[in-house]
């Protein structure tokens, strides 16, 4: 058996195929759905809790249009909005709970995701925190592991802010709101729905900035390539100073 120094650099395979056929079409839903989700925002930019919302009731956002270069269509029309949301909504929803399905089957999620329990010691978490905050991204072997931040943020990705933008989504619609009225209770009101789904769509926003800025820093050409071919080239483990 190599070395591990022996192996440090050399082309690994990282990514299934289904994860990164599950990652470019995510990123086209996520693309289309928060671009038309701001283009219906845009009939009124106004967000409440509760039940109701009108003009003159008292809103805790309110915000200006957002211009036409962030929503789909590029132009003002609510009918064109709501037709990309609800076009893109259904494929979304279900390639999420066949990814989940997907990933509980073939071990993804108790293979990579899950945390061990040496994880979550604080003296590990902190070590983790300090090297992100230097940019000292793992070399060698261990760049084929996520640590604990990143599995942290999946999870919380994946299993919480996706199901629950899709749940408030739902509970906007006056269909369901029909056949499941559990849903508004659950969220407290179809504004108070609305509120949260804007909310957690700017937390996912968020996330991917963050996401693009870590693949920028980590060498864009390997990590764009791992998540393409799935062929992934080992970081060289960093030089020691001499002492």
């Amino acid at each position: 058996m190599d070395s591990p120094v022996d192996n440090a650099n050399a082309i690994v395979r990282r990514h299934r195929l289904s994860t990164r056929l599950w990652h470019w079409l995510n990123a086209l839903l996520l693309y289309t759905l928060f671009t038309s989700g701001l283009g219906i925002f845009n009939a009124h930019p106004r967000l409440y809790w509760g039940q109701y919302g009108a003009n003159f009731d008292h809103a805790w956002l309110e915000l200006d249009r957002f211009p036409g270069w962030l929503t789909l269509p590029g132009h003002y029309s609510l009918a064109l909005s709501r037709h990309w949301h609800l076009a893109a909504a259904p494929v979304f929803a279900f390639a999420l709970l066949f990814y989940m399905l997907w990933s509980l089957t073939n071990r993804h999620i108790a293979r990579d995701l899950a945390f061990r329990r040496d994880e979550l010691a604080p003296r590990h978490v902190w070590q983790d925190i300090r090297n992100h905050a230097r940019l000292r991204f793992p070399t060698g072997e261990a760049a084929l592991h996520y640590n604990v931040l990143q599995k942290a943020s999946y999870i919380g990705v994946i299993f919480v802010a996706l199901p629950l933008i899709i749940l408030t989504g739902l509970t906007m619609s006056p269909g369901m709101n029909a056949a499941s009225p559990w849903l508004v209770d659950l969220f407290g009101g179809r504004q108070s729905a609305r509120s949260i789904h804007f909310l957690t769509a700017f937390a996912l926003v968020a996330f991917f900035l963050v996401h693009i800025l870590m693949v920028l820093l980590a060498g864009p050409v390997n990590e764009l390539r791992s998540m393409i071919t799935g062929r992934y080239r080992l970081p060289k483990p960093r030089s020691r100073a001499v002492p």
